[in-house]
């Protein structure tokens, strides 16, 4: 059979550490991870978001892979297998990225605009004043977007070995690589080293309520967790793969790619800033970094091998995203994956192109100063991901019987942190995420 006529699953340990690598490093590690850190206080983020990866992360990592593998099926189908009070849960996992999938696709049409661009020559171009705002602005980002979705797509046609883990495999390796030349080459730059002393320094002055909390909600996002994504790939996974050490090396793998890519981005805008860290944002990479690039020997060169890095690192993220929508419909509904990539992509388009639209033409659109793609990111990543993440948490702490996740992830596994898991998802990971649902919604007003 192929993938066409049956469900899938990955070649083995490596394709699945590989394909879900790829899902969690994205954009949350190459672009979100480097301007949180620049903004809360440098070293001491990092020190905070490795304990609270490795603790709280690792942890629902484990949980989110082990109920896809026990119950073999995608969101819509595994929740309800283990308790049906929670069907409902399989709905609200699955909204989650069908709402980022269209602004995340968005993000990506602008960053393969900035990676040809690069490409072609234009790159000076790019650092001129008004270039970013100006280009939101206009129809041109439709094109793109178009362009970006329809290779998602594509990939995903192809099926579970053939498209998604494939796809991973190839672009994984490519991006690291270019991040570490890239950060290497940065590292050389005078001035640098003092941006990567205020990135490396754990200043203990520098710790604060706000950057705990985003450093928590960063987990999320850098290990894709109530994405629907991790749960969906270990419905993938060999009941033979020891999902211990694989959730462990996914997060090593996460937490490296966002380490490197700090050391890159941090240390090149501590030099355009001049030594003003916090004047990073989430609008750098689109306008603070083209003037890295362009004032910088071989900027031009490597302004192309970042902005291609990050178009490969968004299209694995929106792959990733995209295969749990149509593994849903194909679980739930008997559809194809030839009719499932098809209307999702449909309804990507939908979505995502009144989003590529919202700095221009339906710029009317707007809730508390927030246009289209930051309605879209603050209902997905504030209020329904940390939902997901706490109902998923009540349902194996206080729903079913512990042994029937912890029985899985010990299957060729030696885990023995049966109380100490069982703590974590009852108590610690909630009052966590309850912590971040309600400061995210009081930031708001």
């Amino acid at each position: 059979m192929n993938d066409s006529e049956e469900r899938g699953s990955f070649s083995g340990k490596l394709g699945f550490i590989l394909t879900a690598a790829g899902a969690a490093i994205g954009l949350g590690c190459i672009w979100r991870f480097p301007y949180l850190t620049a903004q809360y206080g440098g070293g001491i983020f990092i020190l905070i978001y490795l304990l609270l990866l490795a603790t709280l992360g690792i942890t629902l990592l484990m949980t989110e892979i082990a109920i896809g593998r026990k119950t073999g099926t995608g969101v819509l189908g595994a929740f309800a297998k283990l308790n049906k009070k929670f069907t409902f849960l399989g709905y609200l996992c699955l909204l989650v990225p069908l709402l980022i999938q269209p602004y995340y696709s968005v993000l990506g049409a602008w960053i393969t605009k900035y990676a040809v661009t690069f490409a072609t020559g234009g790159g000076a171009e790019t650092a001129s004043a008004g270039y970013y705002t100006s280009f939101i602005a206009s129809t041109e980002p439709v094109i793109w977007v178009i362009i970006f979705v329809i290779a998602t797509g594509l990939v995903v046609l192809l099926g579970v070995r053939n498209g998604v883990e494939r796809a991973c495999k190839i672009l994984m390796p490519i991006e690291v690589i270019l991040l570490i030349i890239l950060a290497v080459y940065c590292l050389t730059l005078p001035g640098s080293l003092d941006g990567l002393y205020y990135y490396l320094y754990p200043d203990i002055s520098n710790v604060s309520a706000e950057g705990i909390l985003a450093a928590l909600g960063q987990v999320f996002y850098s290990l894709s967790l109530g994405f629907g994504i991790m749960l969906t790939f270990g419905s993938y996974l060999s009941k033979k793969v020891n999902l211990t050490a694989s959730s462990v090396t996914t997060g090593f793998f996460t937490l490296l790619v966002a380490f490197i890519a700090g050391s890159l981005i941090i240390p090149a805008s501590y030099i355009v800033t001049n030594g003003n860290p916090i004047a990073l944002s989430s609008g750098s990479m689109f306008e603070s970094l083209p003037m890295v690039f362009t004032n910088m020997p071989l900027g031009l060169l490597m302004g192309a091998a970042f902005f291609i890095l990050l178009t490969f690192a968004a299209l694995t993220s929106n792959i990733c995203a995209l295969e749990v929508m149509v593994a849903a419909l194909r679980d739930k509904f008997g559809v194809s994956r030839l009719k499932g990539v098809i209307l999702m992509t449909l309804y990507t388009l939908a979505f995502s192109i009144p989003i590529a639209l919202g700095y221009g033409v339906l710029s009317f659109i707007d809730f508390n100063g927030m246009k289209l793609l930051e309605i879209f990111d603050f209902t997905s990543g504030t209020i329904l991901l940390p939902i997901v993440a706490l109902c998923t948490c009540i349902l194996v702490g206080y729903f079913i019987k512990s042994e029937v996740i912890l029985d899985e992830i010990k299957l060729f596994s030696r885990f023995k942190g049966d109380k100490k898991y069982m703590f974590m998802i009852k108590y610690f990971i909630p009052l966590c995420i309850i912590i971040i649902f309600v400061y995210g919604i009081v930031s708001m007003f």
